[in-house]
């Protein structure tokens, strides 16, 4: 998993899965394997599934022909409100994009450790199940 900086301001974590890699083979199922570990962590709750390449396809927006498939994964660790500005940086959200051979899986980086480890687990955990 690499951590770069998206567009030389945002912190984001990317990982590239080779189809052969994972028992996933669409994102449905990366959907289905990222729902199953926001629901094992009782701090963690599912928000939805946005459907970004529909949204984009819908509106006549420009899409990278490889991008077969693209959705966020949103929801939310919040394990306290210390102050009304943190709800900036809330919820998160974890990027799935199916580009035919291998899947790009990305999030940008949480103001919260835990969060991070819990975001880099699940997604290294697609190496090996789904």
């Amino acid at each position: 998993m690499k951590h770069t900086l998206l567009q030389e301001k945002y912190p984001v974590y990317v990982a590239e899965i080779d189809k052969s890699e994972t028992a996933a083979q669409s994102v449905d199922e990366v959907v289905a394997y990222l729902k199953q570990k926001i629901a094992e962590n009782p701090k963690v709750q599912f928000i939805g599934v946005f459907d970004h390449y529909a949204h984009t396809q819908g509106i006549g927006g420009e899409i990278n022909p490889e991008i077969k498939a693209a959705v966020d994964v949103i929801f939310c660790f919040g394990f306290a409100l210390p102050n009304p500005q943190v709800l900036a940086v809330r919820p998160r959200a974890i990027g799935v994009a199916d580009l035919g051979s291998k899947f790009v899986v990305s999030f940008m980086e949480a103001p919260m450790p835990p969060a991070n480890a819990a975001m880099e687990a699940w997604v290294q955990g697609l190496r090996r199940a789904a």
